[in-house]
């Protein structure tokens, strides 16, 4: 299969719109990205053309894009790139259309907070989403957990819970790398 895998990033146009469909729940959006370039003449950013596209995300994904992401996000969507087709009164019309395998939040312009799914049981559940009005609330069997504060993550606290890095910086196995030849 020859699938056109591709990662737009731009803002999110509209709110994310939920619905449960014979195949699963699903979440749509529509995504404008807007080509920048510096213009030395004027010593100014310029816009280019914006590129419009429909983002469909299923099942968990759906889920999780619906409890956190909102109009006017930066976003990062990667998927398949499609063109969906339909007649219409003034003929045969297209639009591109992406299957998102993952979405995120552009963090270059912005901080987030993310938040785990708890356990493998929490991918199969709607992750605490009303699928009717896409609002996120929290699960009976969940702790509260408490987040940290924009203070302490602008402070530079890089990890929650045990105060440890994932590796040493003198571990054994972090031998150096041979440079290229």
């Amino acid at each position: 299969m020859n699938d056109t895998i591709v990662t737009v990033v731009g803002n999110v146009a509209d709110d994310p719109r939920r619905k449960t469909t014979q195949n699963g729940a699903v979440t749509n959006f529509r995504m404008a990205s807007t080509a920048r370039r510096f213009d030395a003449a004027t010593q100014t950013y310029v816009d280019s053309g914006t590129f419009w596209v429909d983002v469909e995300c299923w099942n968990t994904l759906g889920g999780n894009v619906s409890a956190s992401v909102s109009k006017g996000d930066p976003v990062i969507v990667r998927g398949t790139l499609t063109t969906h087709s339909w007649d219409s009164d003034t003929g045969r019309r297209s639009k591109p259309q992406i299957k998102a395998f993952e979405v995120g939040h552009d963090l270059t312009r912005g901080r987030a907070v993310f938040r785990r799914d708890r356990s493998e049981r929490a991918l199969e559940r709607t992750d605490g989403v009303d699928t009717a009005t896409g609002e996120l609330h929290p699960q009976a069997d969940e702790p509260a957990q408490e987040y940290p504060s924009s203070e302490e993550l602008r402070a530079g606290r890089d990890y929650v819970g045990e105060g440890e890095t994932l590796t040493s910086a003198e571990d054994p196995d972090l031998s150096q790398e041979p440079a290229n030849a």
